[in-house]
């Protein structure tokens, strides 16, 4: 009977095993660079590949390249807009891009911070959203984000859309802001409000210790990830390090509204750990790295939490993108490993890459 019972348990744990193998996704490498230094993805309707990172991360590649067939990373839309060279104009170039984002018409959108450096200044004239037609590589918009949007230690972050509006955060002077894509009008909301501002008592923790920055002091990123809810009512933002809050998009596209007004629409969403970055698909899943764990989790609709797959090449994932079959990319810029933030010795590991993971019945997120 012994020998029967212990038989019978073995048979379970090597069938749960065998699940788990079969149900674990794979990472496949689709693109990897010894001097880019990318922190941003998008794929275009035709499978083409998009990378970007800010120049202060010791990045040595464009600021924004197109993958070619051959790995080859190919500045995007072209050269000029990633020269390195005072002799143009900081509005017809990219000076510190941080985020890519494709928006419903085809066009791929690039954030612009303008900053001088890591936790610098603003350059007059060069925080700006440029958006580029995938179909033809032609820029088709510049819309300059001037000092009362971009003030001087901003950060804008990253950018999600809905409708006529699109929501950017900023990292460096806590805040949202609400971008008409009609009429290219901007204006910040939420300024320095608690569900925009990073708290003193929230350390961001990766490989089991603190991360600081330049100045040696806990770093502190103000609002930085965010994502609208895959039927467009809500706006789900927070600082980097948590927690996260949400309010409905109708209520930021109002004009009308007073600054306290607003903030009293804001509540609270999940106290959500330090992230690299997220996405969301179009059934409501909510995919996020969780940085401590060099983990991708899955937040479900009816707010189950699950790991989706944790591995040590997944350190520092930021934002994660969807193709058009539902795979994910993400890319791994490491953070954390620059020489920025470890006394001027960089702790990289390279090649820098960026992950592709196919996820079973993962709809389409567009």
């Amino acid at each position: 009977m012994r020998m029967w019972t212990l038989s019978l348990l073995l048979a379970a744990a090597l069938s749960i095993v065998a699940e788990a193998a079969v149900a674990a996704p794979t990472l496949h490498v689709v693109a990897e660079s010894d001097s880019m230094i990318w922190n941003a993805t998008a794929i275009d309707d035709a499978g083409g590949i998009y990378v970007a990172g800010p120049r202060w991360t010791g990045s040595l590649g464009p600021s924004v390249a197109r993958v070619g067939t051959d790995g080859a990373l190919v500045p995007f839309p072209d050269a000029a807009w990633n020269a390195d060279a005072s002799s143009v104009a900081v509005d017809n170039r990219f000076v510190n891009v941080n985020a890519l984002r494709r928006d419903g018409a085809g066009q791929l959108w690039v954030v612009d911070t303008g900053v001088t450096a890591f936790g610098g200044t603003v350059v007059p004239g060069a925080a700006k959203l440029v958006a580029i037609d995938l179909a033809t590589g032609q820029v088709r918009r510049v819309v300059p984000l001037g000092p009362d949007v971009a003030r001087t230690h901003s950060y804008i972050d990253d950018i999600r859309f809905h409708g006529d509006h699109a929501y950017l955060t900023d990292a460096g002077d806590p805040g949202l802001i609400v971008l008409d894509l009609q009429s290219g009008v901007a204006r910040r909301v939420l300024e320095s409000e608690r569900s925009t501002t990073a708290s003193a008592g929230r350390d961001i923790v990766v490989d089991g210790r603190i991360l600081r920055g330049p100045d040696g002091r806990p770093l502190r990123v103000h609002a930085d990830p965010l994502e609208v809810s895959h039927d467009g009512r809500w706006l789900y933002f927070g600082p980097l390090e948590g927690p996260w809050s949400k309010i409905e998009t109708r209520w930021l596209n109002d004009v009308a509204l007073t600054p306290a007004q607003l903030a009293g629409k804001v509540q609270p969403w999940l106290d959500l750990p330090p992230m690299g970055g997220s996405v969301m698909d179009a059934a409501g899943n909510f995919y996020y790295s969780d940085l401590a764990s060099d983990s991708l989790k899955r937040i479900s609709p009816d707010g189950v939490t699950e790991t989706v797959l944790t591995d040590k090449r997944l350190h520092w994932v930021d934002a994660p993108a969807f193709d058009g079959q539902g795979r994910l990319y993400l890319p791994v810029p490491q953070l954390d490993r620059i020489g920025l933030f470890n006394g001027g010795q960089t702790r990289l590991e390279r090649p820098v890459r960026l992950y592709r993971l196919d996820l079973p019945h993962t709809r389409i997120p567009e």
